[in-house]
């Protein structure tokens, strides 16, 4: 039976959604086996919750039952039919409970409009057997008030002796604004018999709505679309001359000006063209600016400036931003994350590895399989270089990452460069970052090419022409231990990336080639793919030496490696050329490690599902339940990890290269800024791996093996 936790507010600013959000996200991460319920729809701030929506975009693995609709729970309770609304949400949430571990529930929050919030918690507690967790919104309140409210709420889930609740989760606390300190509350409700599992510090960033949201809400004219994804970080009315407007325009500010004061007009736009962001200028009272004015405005228009236009006045169109609908709109995937994280991280680890059964399976999950690279690289702390420094998406992502403590980054740009895209995308550079200016090539980097390659014909003239390259550059940093691994490909290609590190680096003592895998974030669990960016057409050796290096990198990265070596025909029934290769390849994996479960041939619905294994492949110990796919060739590789990506929604991690005596990591040339983090992290780990072992062998010569 799955164990319930019924989230119950105690006040009315208890953030239910966003406790449940951090709450499921936090087990998924730990392999817990986690459900989630949302029984009854509620109306919050106007409109139906968006709680299950936004649990969808978290988890893409979560399938969220349909909550029973407000109309029918005000029906039944004024008809007095508590036990038959009861009985309807149990038939609705059977097979969530019948099939995860745990299972939280979003309790009813107390609103002006739905004032039997406690009537209806109280009935969910009992109907599910759900202990329950007790939700405060501090916000200011004192400790004395805030204890009393919550073991007051406690009381009424008291069963004989013994109580329903399993703890005091609270949100909205200010340092600034509470004298009591988080410890001091901890005792307070110590005191009371109530543990507390987590308190969630206010984080003014995660309440930013963007542009779009405010055109939403207020249905303004749209003079300017601009960048409508800008973040609404403060709003000012801009009512004083030009001197008092400065002092008031700063990044992500939302600047209302009435329409027709053309020098505060001009002083947003002056702040845009020299590089402050303001987040957009809403022009009131429908008046529009002059057209000569609009004319000199032009430049910052052109530089992303949203602009808005009202009919209302500018007292009432300040007073409709300042109350407009805080939640969380669903596509904005951005701020649902960072929600889910700051609640999530703020939970007592204790209680929550508590919740699941001793005997409940652990599962590794896409949240999972990402928190476990995220720690694993913090605990190494590598060194990683970045050849493509200046580049948008690779700077944020060196800021996340090493802000994050995942890696020491290392980027290859002009230090202006990377200043100017940082600001650009309203990003500060932390003060530990390394930028290196790749123009100034240090003697020692030529002396290292020109012996590292000499046998290849390198002269002196030839190695400065080489390290023009920042792939080369970063590679012979890698090379000279500066660094312990390089990430490139967000603009260049896999051959760019991979050949220098071939011609430097060279391969491992017991790798016959250099290989890829991609770790493929299925909906319920993490497999990986190889070969699908680096061998065309591998031999069955080649093929073998492959399929040793995928389960490897499954096993370094927590994933049990079940080898299916992949083919059109599974065993014998089908012939020719690829298929004996493929079985080969097998024979050879077998007599080589007979650690590694490994069969082949096999089709794909063999490998994966387990009707089909019973019939096709009976007596297989991977059939059905295989984790590492073994491609014959690049076509079929990379074929099926893009349409299994694209067509499923599927997260993909990598290529991560294999076989390489140092890592070097490959990026897809439409990598989003979490990929490219999530491969610095790949690379820092295997950076740990390898010099764990660095001792065991020399370096093989370098193998002038093709890049795709």
């Amino acid at each position: 039976m799955s164990r319930r936790i019924l989230l119950v507010p105690t006040n009315h600013q208890a953030d239910l959604t966003s406790t449940s959000l951090g709450l499921v996200r936090a087990l998924d991460e730990i392999g817990v086996k986690v459900g989630y319920l949302k029984p009854l729809a509620q109306i919050q701030s106007g409109r139906v919750g968006r709680a299950a929506d936004l649990m969808e975009r978290v988890l893409t693995n979560i399938d969220v039952p349909d909550s029973i609709s407000v109309q029918e729970v005000e029906r039944d309770l004024a008809r007095g039919e508590d036990d038959d609304l009861m009985e309807k949400v149990l038939a609705a949430s059977e097979e969530v409970l019948n099939n995860h571990d745990v299972v939280i529930v979003e309790g009813v929050l107390p609103t002006d409009e739905q004032t039997y919030s406690g009537r209806v918690n109280h009935d969910l507690a009992q109907a599910l057997d759900a202990e329950v967790l007790l939700v405060a919104g501090v916000n200011g309140t004192t400790l004395q008030t805030l204890v009393s409210k919550v073991a007051g709420a406690g009381a009424f889930y008291q069963v004989g002796e013994s109580s329903r609740v399993t703890g005091a989760f609270l949100t909205s606390y200010s340092p600034e604004n509470n004298s009591a300190t988080p410890d001091e509350f901890r005792a307070a409700l110590d005191s009371e018999g109530l543990r507390l599992v987590g308190i969630v510090e206010e984080a003014p960033h995660v309440l930013w709505p963007r542009v779009r949201d405010i055109v939403d809400d207020l249905n303004p004219t749209v003079v300017h679309a601009g960048d409508m994804d800008r973040r609404i970080k403060t709003t000012q009315i801009l009512a004083q001359g030009v001197p008092g407007c400065i002092t008031g325009l700063e990044e992500g500010v939302l600047a209302v000006v009435p329409g027709d004061r053309h020098d505060a007009i001009m002083a947003v736009c002056l702040s845009e063209m020299n590089g402050i962001r303001p987040a957009a200028l809403l022009m009131t009272a429908g008046v529009r600016p002059d057209e000569l004015v609009r004319q000199l405005c032009q430049p910052a228009l052109d530089s992303g400036l949203p602009v808005l236009l009202t009919h209302e006045s500018t007292y009432s169109t300040v007073n409709r931003v300042m109350h407009r609908d805080k939640g969380i709109p669903v596509d904005d995937i951005e701020r649902t994350r960072m929600v889910t994280d700051t609640f999530g991280d703020a939970i007592d680890r204790e209680w929550l590895h508590s919740l699941p059964s001793e005997d409940a399976p652990r599962r590794l999950s896409p949240a999972a399989f990402r928190r476990e690279l995220t720690t694993k690289a913090q605990k190494a702390r590598k060194r990683i270089v970045l050849p493509e420094g200046a580049e948008p998406r690779t700077v944020e992502a060196a800021i996340s990452a090493q802000t994050k403590g995942i890696a020491d980054c290392i980027l290859l740009a002009k230090p202006e460069e990377v200043q100017s895209t940082a600001f650009s995308r309203g990003l500060v550079l932390p003060e530990d970052i390394t930028i290196i200016d790749p123009t100034t090539i240090d003697q020692k980097y030529v002396d290292a090419l020109v012996a590292r390659r000499k046998h290849k014909g390198m002269t002196e003239l030839k190695a400065r022409d080489e390290l023009d390259d920042t792939v080369m550059l970063g590679t012979m940093m890698v090379h000279l231990g500066e660094v312990d691994g390089l990430v490139s490909g967000a603009v260049h290609t896999t051959a760019n990336t991979v050949r220098p590190a071939l011609q430097i680096l060279g391969t491992k003592p017991d790798a016959k080639l250099v290989s890829s895998v991609f770790f493929m974030c299925l909906p319920d669990a993490v497999v990986v793919y190889g070969d699908c960016a680096i061998n065309p057409d591998p031999d069955a050796e080649e093929l073998a030496d492959i399929a040793i290096q995928s389960a490897d990198s499954a096993a370094a990265f927590g994933i049990e490696p079940r080898v299916a070596m992949m083919s059109f025909s599974t065993g014998t029934s089908g012939a020719g050329r690829d298929v004996i290769k493929v079985a080969e390849a097998t024979d050879i994996v077998r007599a080589k490690r007979p650690d590694i479960l490994v069969d082949g041939p096999l089709q794909y619905d063999a490998a994966t599902t387990e009707s089909v294994a019973k019939s096709k492949a009976p007596d297989s110990p991977v059939a059905g339940r295989a984790t590492v796919f073994v491609f014959p060739d690049l076509n079929t590789g990379n074929t099926t990890y893009k349409a299994v990506q694209r067509s499923a929604s599927v997260i993909s991690i990598g290529p991560m290269l294999q076989g390489l005596s140092a890592p070097v990591n490959d990026l897809s040339r439409g990598a989003l800024v979490e990929d490219i983090e999530y491969t610095i992290a790949l690379t820092a780990i295997q950076a740990a791996a390898n010099e764990a072992e660095k001792n065991k062998q020399p370096v093989t010569e370098p193998q002038e093996q093709a890049a795709s």
